[in-house]
């Protein structure tokens, strides 16, 4: 499962981790996010995400 990474302040969704303040499951690949998931840090949209590498 691939990483990505807020483009406005740099924090990073792992998939193993998912997003438990927000209800996302650990194991919740990026592309399953809800399109109006926000960054967890910052608030920035799901779209201002690029893949790390």
């Amino acid at each position: 499962m691939k990483k990505y990474v807020c483009n406005v302040c740099g924090y990073v969704y792992d998939p193993a981790q998912g997003d438990p303040d927000e209800g996302i499951e650990p194991g919740t690949d990026f592309e399953e996010l809800p399109d109006d998931w926000i960054c967890p840090e910052c608030g920035a949209a799901k779209e201002d995400f690029s893949p790390q590498d």
